[in-house]
């Protein structure tokens, strides 16, 4: 008798989130919106594998003067990299951070962040991503990042 293959999904990537993070990750209330592990039929050739996740407005995340601090982005775009690496590599692999670069574009206060996390490159042992921070008031950047991750 064969055993079903199942495509690791949606599901697959929410149950990661919730079990193999640092609970202070947890604390930032991520949910996954959307999961690209293969691309849609009308996709071009530039089409990538990612994810587009969200970070719920909390005071609790804010510097003076209401603003959700640049330390919280950061920690939101690496925890969304892991999520398209899940789509990219489409199952779970320990990976770690070895490289994270940010540019912060402008200030978000009181609005979610969206994340929109892009896979540019997947190699064997290495992983090159790009993320798209917005304000999900008006759809606006917030912050761009690039990073590397080893695949272990």
């Amino acid at each position: 008798m064969q055993e079903e293959v199942t495509e690791f999904g949606i599901d697959d990537a929410r149950r990661v989130l919730g079990e193999v993070f640092a609970p202070w990750v947890l604390d930032l209330n991520l949910s996954i919106e959307g999961f690209d592990a293969a691309p849609p039929q009308e996709a071009g050739a530039d089409w990538q594998p990612g994810a587009v996740l969200r970070m719920p407005f909390s005071e609790r995340l804010c510097r003076h003067g209401g603003v959700v601090c640049g330390q919280a982005l950061m920690a939101f775009a690496d925890t969304s990299m892991v999520i398209a690496n899940l789509a990219a590599n489409r199952s779970y692999r320990p990976m770690t951070t070895v490289d994270q670069t940010t540019h912060f574009m402008r200030a978000v206060s009181a609005a979610d962040v969206l994340a929109d996390a892009r896979v540019v490159r997947l190699g064997r042992t290495m992983s090159f991503g790009r993320v798209t921070l917005l304000s999900a008031t008006d759809n606006k950047p917030v912050a761009m990042v690039s990073s590397a991750f080893a695949m272990l």
